[in-house]
């Protein structure tokens, strides 16, 4: 025979498992891998994962915000990398921007399942855009501060380098990375780390107003890489 259980037992039984950011973006990241699709709605999520609604709420609003979120962490989890190194406020804003990008993406590898299953499930440019909102203001914003950095050395205005159009472009930029990175088959995507480093230092180059020899060398390379 069942016996009924006690008001002690059944809230000790029901309370909710401590919560943290980390802890909330793995249960979703894990769920998603899990069941190839994402979830229908927050009360199951939570439900299944032994959480409530209300700590589901406090650090996200919707899946959406957790999905932006998800990639705004990426980013800072970098950025957090990068500061650990002492070395890295001595780097040139161009070996800034190189050891920004492999770290990123040495982050993406790490979680490689799910960032393709991400972007695969939203196939429209636009929606995609739109789940990198939160990135894309953070590394516009690092790019304004390695052209204020690299402006001032320069004492004649006309050599400063537009801040918008750096961050613009330094945005436009990883968006191709991302691109290449997820149609690279490569072993440990060595051709991803190639592919940053000649188009880190063509966009450089264009705002240098250097010769255009590593243009040209990143066109060969990529011309190579969709005949290969």
């Amino acid at each position: 025979m069942v016996q009924k259980k006690s008001t002690a037992e059944k809230s000790k039984k029901a309370l909710p498992l401590t919560l943290d950011r980390n802890k909330l973006i793995s249960m979703y990241m894990e769920y998603v891998l899990e069941h190839d699709t994402m979830p229908k709605n927050i009360y199951k999520f939570c439900k299944d994962n032994g959480i409530t609604e209300d700590q589901f709420y406090e650090f996200y609003g919707s899946f959406d915000g957790l999905r932006k979120g998800i990639w705004n962490e990426f980013y800072d989890n970098t950025m957090s990398l990068l500061m650990q190194s002492p070395e890295f406020e001595s780097f040139t804003t161009r070996e800034k921007l190189l050891t920004f990008y492999y770290t990123f993406f040495e982050l993406l590898t790490a979680n490689r399942s799910y960032v393709l299953f991400t972007l695969s499930d939203e196939p429209e440019m636009m929606k995609n855009l739109e789940q990198l909102k939160g990135l894309r203001k953070r590394v516009k914003e690092f790019a304004r501060g390695l052209i204020q950095e690299g402006n001032e050395d320069k004492s004649v205005k006309i050599l400063k380098q537009p801040e918008t159009i750096f961050s613009e472009a330094t945005w436009l930029q990883l968006l191709f990375i991302l691109k290449f990175w997820k149609d690279d088959n490569s072993p440990k995507f060595e051709s991803t780390d190639v592919a940053i480093e000649k188009s880190v230092n063509t966009v450089f180059d264009l705002f240098d107003n250097t010769p255009l020899e590593r243009i040209l060398d990143l066109g060969k390379f990529l011309w190579k890489e969709r005949r290969g």
